[in-house]
């Protein structure tokens, strides 16, 4: 009986959640604090991408850049 390895089902599971959870700290460099959450959604995001979520890591990795940015032209734009 050929089974898949022990590991390919959790390291898939790994890899979206932190897919997801790079999704959610992209928002919350937006709305929140644009720094500390726009690093942490582009360290989620490629993580999850290596670990096998290809296309939507890359994408909340790029979504995090983006949210950290327009974050900081908000906080600039409202504290002047």
């Amino acid at each position: 009986m050929a089974d898949l390895p022990s590991n390919a089902r959790p390291r898939a599971n790994a890899a979206r959640i932190l897919t997801i959870v790079g999704f959610v700290f992209a928002v919350l460099a937006l709305l929140i604090s644009p720094i500390v959450f726009g690093v942490l959604g582009i360290v989620a995001g490629i993580v999850g991408a290596v670990l096998g979520d290809k296309p939507l890591g890359w994408y909340a990795a790029a979504a995090s850049v983006v949210g950290a940015i327009l974050g900081t032209v908000i906080a600039a734009a409202l504290l002047n």
